[in-house]
């Protein structure tokens, strides 16, 4: 499978998309994309009971962090299908969470909100910023600083108390046990939205941290000599018992943080370092000798022990792997490789319920399994729309990056402003 293009990028007025059963998907074929995304997209959200007017948490159980990480896919959904039809509820509920800050530190989440809770907020916050994505309330700061707020607040939390730095799990006291734990998830998550950061305005402060977060996260042993990207360690053993589990999407997001330096910096070690954890990251794949390249999620798919966390994380992986591809290609064969097969995979396994298109979680059964949830539509749904990265215009930077207020399906004219955010 080669990755789709065209020659123009997915139109700015929403796209009139006819809806396809995922079992029947065409991989070589634009139109059937979009249509099976559309199909699994209205699934993902039925999950989500928030309108363009107002934000709603999703229902247990489901925790604060995955809101953000629903709203990063249907970003994604919005991108590369040019279907509008969600842009409003994204938008609502990206602008309802700022917090009093404007950072994404919530109080009424403080009781659940760690380091990588607000980081995927984050992420979802730059992807709207690398797009132009509309942002309607002139009383809330730009997507740009928003995405820097949320930065700088990270940034304050790094812990050199122990290990020599890096960020706890946790925030709080209410979250004890992730007080004594760096994760890679909270300190990739860091590391990538410097690396965005630092790519979408030039401020070298954001590189900097970037490289510096790589480096622990390298000399504590957390991505290893092979490129895997282990779960984290105790702060009170001074991060010496590496926790050897290891999850797709805490590859992904490092793995995308290096590939946007590679662009950023032109540096062939991040060219390198984004080959390297994909190369490491084949483990997530063929599970059986009958279901070679086909996505999984090893720590716990096949013990019947994925929590309603972990059936999203495929989801993510798709997500940057792909995002990836846009600023080094050399790893096309391999995503064409396995994403090729994965995709389909997924769309036979969004074949259950009584529509016929919800989706499963093991895609490696050859169809519906009956474990059906938020996170095996957003696996699904990442793993075949990311297959239209080609046509989807690049994220963007520097000047390029404005404030829109008005959304595609208005007929008034699109009012755009500037806020600064070069400063750290």
């Amino acid at each position: 499978m080669l990755f789709l293009k065209s020659l123009k990028p997915a139109a700015a007025a929403t796209a009139v998309i006819a809806a396809i059963a995922p079992k029947d998907l065409k991989i070589d074929d634009s139109s059937s994309i979009r249509g099976v995304a559309k199909t699994i997209a209205g699934g993902a959200m039925s999950y989500y009971s928030g309108t363009a007017e107002k934000f709603v948490d999703l229902p247990e159980p489901h925790y604060w962090w995955q809101a953000g990480a629903l709203m990063g896919s249907m970003l994604d959904y919005s991108h590369y299908t040019g279907d509008k039809t969600y842009d409003k509820q994204i938008s609502r509920a990206l602008l309802a969470q700022v917090g009093p800050e404007f950072d994404y530190m919530l109080p009424t989440h403080f009781g659940q909100e760690g380091n990588d809770d607000q980081a995927f907020w984050g992420f979802s916050v730059m992807s709207a910023a690398e797009r132009n994505f509309p942002h309607p309330d002139e009383n809330v700061p730009s997507w740009l600083q928003l995405g820097s707020n949320l930065w700088n607040s990270l940034a304050s939390r790094w812990n050199t108390t122990a290990c020599g730095g890096g960020l706890l799990w946790q925030i709080f006291p209410s979250n004890p046990n992730g007080l004594d734990y760096k994760n890679t998830v909270s300190n990739g998550g860091f590391f990538q939205i410097s690396a965005r950061l630092a790519r979408a305005t030039g401020n070298n402060t954001y590189l900097e941290w970037a490289e510096k977060t790589w480096d622990w996260t390298e000399a504590v042993g957390m991505i290893d000599t092979d490129f895997n990207v282990h779960d984290g360690a105790s702060a009170s053993h001074n991060c010496t018992d590496i926790n050897p589990v290891t999850f797709s999407y805490s590859a992904a997001i490092y793995l995308y943080g290096a590939a946007v330096l590679a662009d950023h910096t032109g540096d062939k070690k991040w060219v390198e370092r984004t080959e390297r954890i994909l190369e490491a990251a084949r483990s997530f794949f063929s599970p059986f000798e009958n279901a070679t390249n086909i996505m999984y999620e090893h720590a716990c798919e096949q013990v019947f022990s994925c929590n309603a966390d972990m059936r999203s994380f495929k989801g993510y992986f798709s997500r940057f792997v792909y995002a990836a591809s846009v600023y080094v290609p050399s790893i096309k064969p391999t995503i064409d490789e396995l994403w090729h097969t994965s995709a389909l995979a997924a769309a036979k396994a969004c074949s259950g319920g009584a529509d016929g298109t919800t989706c499963g979680q093991k895609w490696y059964v050859g169809g519906f399994d009956g474990l059906t949830g938020l996170g095996e539509e957003m696996c699904a749904l990442e793993t075949i729309q990311g297959l239209l990265v080609g046509e989807a215009t690049p994220p963007l930077k520097g000047d390029e990056i404005k404030v829109v207020r008005t959304f595609a399906d208005s007929s008034s004219p699109a009012k755009r402003g500037r806020f600064d955010v070069r400063g750290v």
